[in-house]
């Protein structure tokens, strides 16, 4: 899950600024964590709430979305979801954005199985991403990541997204040149599996997510999950990131990595 934060505090400074080079210093004063990140951590502690009772999960996710939400007003919300966050009954709005895959990786890590990880996908991402595309945008990250903790091939993992979720008939370098800012996740979440695909390392996965451009901090939130869960994630990298999170978000980040990352 610490992937998923390192992608989107890196890509914080770059979401209204894009860069498309991979040279740029990873970690900057203008760095923080967004949006992306909070409800990570929203979705983890959803999770370590709902042990032993998983059809808990939805309601569980709407509590904690709702109160790290409101205790971090200005992280950057999109209009919907800042409207979702303050409602009395909240309720799913259709939506297809990517706000729904930059905040499953904790599925792809909990979960024992494939089965189950697209399960609590689908459970986190129903009480507001309802539309089939924000579905299949979780659904895709929480797999990719679940297959490579699992000791899947990169080979493999491109095979099941490929079969059951994105046709990925492209590469970065062709995508680069006229990439621009698509927040959906039909739009962004492809592109985010192609970096990590492309990727040789951790770093080389948030190196290549930022590098195309557009929602720069969710597709190295999503990328940064995956590589994650495949390669691993630098102590120096981790000891940075950790940097900008305060106790709230430190005592959720060290209980799930504790309860189901070792």
């Amino acid at each position: 899950m610490i992937g998923a934060i390192i992608g989107d505090i890196v890509g914080s400074r770059f979401e209204w600024h894009n860069i498309k080079t991979k040279e740029f210093e990873l970690f900057h004063r203008r760095c923080r964590p967004t949006d992306d990140s909070v409800m990570t951590l929203a979705v983890a502690q959803a999770i370590l709430d709902s042990e032993g009772d998983p059809a808990s999960l939805s309601q569980n996710a709407v509590r904690h979305m709702q109160a790290l939400g409101r205790r971090y007003p200005s992280a950057g919300y999109g209009g919907r979801f800042r409207k979702w966050l303050r409602a009395e009954n909240p309720q799913p709005y259709n939506s297809y954005g990517n706000g729904s895959a930059m905040r499953a990786s904790p599925c792809g890590f909990a979960a024992k199985t494939l089965e189950e990880a697209v399960a609590m996908a689908d459970a986190v991402t129903r009480v507001t991403h309802s539309h089939p595309e924000g579905m299949k945008g979780a659904e895709a990250t929480a797999a990719a990541i679940f297959l490579a903790r699992s000791g899947k091939s990169m080979a493999e993992i491109r095979e099941h997204i490929e079969q059951n979720y994105y046709p990925l008939g492209f590469t970065l370098d062709e995508i680069r040149p006229s990439y621009t800012f698509d927040v959906s996740c039909q739009g962004s979440v492809p592109q985010a599996l192609e970096a990590f695909f492309e990727s040789e390392s951790f770093e080389g996965a948030i190196r290549n997510a930022i590098s195309i451009g557009g929602d720069s901090d969710t597709i190295a939130a999503i990328a940064g999950g995956i590589a994650e869960a495949y390669y691993g994630v630098p102590e120096e990298l981790r000891d940075m990131a950790i940097s900008y999170l305060d106790d709230t978000q430190m005592e959720i980040l060290i209980a799930f990595s504790e309860k189901y990352m070792g």
